[in-house]
């Protein structure tokens, strides 16, 4: 299959499929951080949404969309930020591409254009953190939880490697949580625009799952 991978400048999703002999490209307006700009389109991804692609799995920016920003919608909407993002968030959603996965936080989208198909954590794929991402899929299905450990309970039966996390106790739900160190580091030690970069990089479990049940 011919997919793209709209908005990933990490390439995680990218290189998951090319190791299933897929030929997977990555688009992005910053250059890549994978290590195979041969597979990389350093351009506006829609410039490149008519080029026969049999499959699309899309990261859209999620600042203007996102319930963690709610308190700036209000600005955003008189400055039209956030009428650009549910733009180029639609784009995607009418792209001319048969298979399409489209990833966002929980965020305006779900009531703006509708319900997402699926709710994915990176512990349903065997990674040991928090992150809530919605998916909107079209002639796709939903994904199987293919290495669910028990995050909450603490019997973590699969370790990522390298893994090194930041724990803490949701206020609201009195459920532990955790997240990669790496992800939590990044509200600390970078600019905003490090740290939106940083936190749009996908889980390698997740990836792993888009291409072994989707390619």
């Amino acid at each position: 299959m011919r997919v793209l991978l709209a908005c990933e400048e990490s390439q995680a999703v990218c290189i998951e499929f090319r190791k299933r002999g897929h030929e997977a490209y990555s688009c992005d307006i910053l250059p890549c951080s994978g290590g195979h700009p041969e597979w990389h389109i350093l351009d506006d991804v829609l410039k490149h949404l008519d080029d026969g692609w049999d499959m699309m799995i899309a990261f859209p920016p999620c600042t203007h969309l996102t319930v963690s920003g709610a308190r700036h919608f209000e600005q955003k909407k008189r400055d039209g930020r956030q009428q650009q993002g549910i733009d180029f968030f639609m784009a995607m959603v009418n792209a001319p591409i048969e298979k399409i996965a489209i990833e966002n936080p929980v965020g305006i989208m779900s009531s703006v254009y509708r319900k997402p198909d699926q709710i994915i954590q990176p512990w349903f794929f065997g990674d040991g953190y928090s992150k809530t991402t919605c998916l909107w899929l079209k002639n796709l299905p939903v994904l199987f939880h293919s290495k669910e450990i028990d995050l909450f309970n603490d019997k973590i039966t699969h370790v990522p490697v390298d893994d090194e996390w930041f724990e803490w106790v949701d206020k609201k739900t009195g459920k532990k949580k955790r997240q990669a160190m790496w992800y939590y580091k990044a509200f600390l030690n970078s600019s905003k625009e490090e740290r939106s970069v940083l936190r749009s990089k996908t889980f390698l479990g997740v990836a792993r799952a888009f291409a072994e049940q989707w390619g």
